[in-house]
């Protein structure tokens, strides 16, 4: 006999005689107890009952009940074979779980027993269902008996998947549409029936229950805690649940797994994260298109656009054009200032990746040392302006300028003055007479 049908058959063993022996019987009740159990659980006679009543049990076991939704719910009985994915869901196939069953509890346990005997793997990794529904020689040799041949064997077990009914729902489980496209483009929706997967549903309770202050290792890890020590193991714990009831004061009619659990499972909290509000936005690829939003300068713009629409130009037109390219840049200095009071080393993240390096020496106090070398160029009021010290704000006062110019293009495409990248230069002018606000 395989290893695994051997251990399978050893557990019902034990789970029987616990249940059976009693204390203080007589030893010729005691042996006469040993005898029945090794009667019952003999592959010959355990294999040819269960064989002849695998056929009435295909209604019972599921892995997806739909009794959760409403305990009057009639479905086809569901039973998924998942297989596990590196995928990052929690789903059926991803856990091991138990199967579960429908019905009355006589029928319950012999339906789980069953099932959990046909999903026993041999040592080539496939089931015994499935080498009985393909019918290998393993098969054959492991379920040679004296009280029924092969072929009746194997008819009666792989009757356990096949209903012989056309797959149907019912009105009290919970429903949604759910899109789906055609290749001609057309759109459609399916109908589908959501069931609940049990076996995830009681193995997330028994890992809960896994974490209770009142079991002994815990309690000695809080112990520690509250002593402020150090303990090797630690403990976890799971703030804000709440447990919800399936079945009322009869669990039984919900499912076996219910019934084992009390009706009682749990609800992890399901809530959108809470964030603080952050008051600056910083640059992911480039503070110029990331952080300055038009419509906090149009009253800018809009008085340098009556300036250069004035058909004459006098030293007055040309201080007031001036005049309003600084109140754009000190706009933009503010901002920027704000992005350094986030705080330092924000720019090292991997987040901002792709933010060039002059806005990250410009933007981010961390860097505040190569931005000082450009501070000691001008010391004496003259920048030396294209020197390697001084890249990083010759690039910003570069885009600024470029900056100011398509911002423009943008607001006044139609009615404005046509700014060209001979525009570029006196902008720049501008901007370098005053380029020690940048730093």
């Amino acid at each position: 006999m395989d290893k695994e049908i051997r251990e399978f058959f050893e557990e019902r063993k034990d789970a029987w005689l616990k249940k059976n022996l009693k204390k203080g019987i007589s030893p010729e009740e005691e042996q006469k107890i040993q005898e029945e159990c090794e009667d019952k659980f003999c592959l010959d006679n355990w294999l040819l009952d269960a064989a002849s009543k695998a056929g009435k049990l295909y209604k019972y076991i599921v892995t997806h009940p739909s009794k959760f939704s409403h305990p009057d719910s009639i479905t086809t009985p569901t039973i998924f074979n998942g297989t596990r994915k590196s995928d990052g869901f929690l789903r059926t196939g991803n856990c091991e779980t138990e199967i579960d069953a429908c019905g009355n509890a006589a029928l319950n346990s012999k339906a789980i027993d069953v099932y959990k005997f046909l999903s026993l793997k041999f040592d080539d990794g496939k089931t015994v269902l499935e080498h009985l529904e393909q019918g290998t020689e393993r098969a054959k040799e492991q379920f040679h008996i004296s009280t029924a041949s092969f072929e009746e064997i194997q008819k009666g077990f792989i009757c356990v998947k096949q209903s012989g009914e056309e797959a149907k729902t019912s009105g009290l489980v919970k429903q949604v549409y759910f899109p789906i496209k055609h290749d001609n483009s057309s759109s459609d929706y399916n109908l589908l029936s959501i069931l609940t997967p049990s076996g995830l549903v009681f193995e997330m309770k028994k890992r809960i229950n896994a974490m209770s202050p009142f079991l002994e290792n815990n309690k000695e890890a809080r112990q520690l805690k509250k002593k402020e020590e150090y303990s090797e193991n630690g403990f976890d714990e799971l703030f804000d649940l709440t447990k919800i009831s399936y079945g009322g004061t009869k669990p039984q009619n919900i499912s076996v797994l219910n019934s084992n659990s009390g009706g009682k499972v749990y609800l992890l909290p399901s809530l959108p994260p809470l964030l603080a509000k952050r008051d600056v936005r910083l640059p992911r690829y480039d503070f110029f298109q990331n952080c300055l939003w038009v419509n906090n300068f149009k009253e800018n713009f809009e008085a340098l656009h009556k300036l250069l629409i004035i058909d004459y130009n006098n030293i007055n037109i040309r201080e007031g054009i001036e005049r309003k390219i600084l109140s754009i840049m000190d706009k933009v200095i503010e901002q920027s200032w704000r992005i350094r009071k986030h705080g330092t080393g924000w720019s090292d993240s991997e987040s901002y990746s792709n933010l060039p390096v002059y806005q990250k020496i410009w933007l981010d106090d961390v860097r505040i040392e190569e931005r000082k070398s450009a501070d000691s160029s001008f010391s004496d009021g003259i920048l030396s302006y294209g020197s390697s010290s001084n890249n990083w704000l010759d690039k910003v006062i570069e885009e600024l300028a470029r900056w100011i110019i398509q911002t423009y293009r943008n607001l006044y495409r139609d009615s404005g003055v046509n700014l060209g990248d001979d525009e570029i230069l006196p902008i720049k002018k501008i901007i370098m007479e005053n380029k020690e606000a940048l730093l």
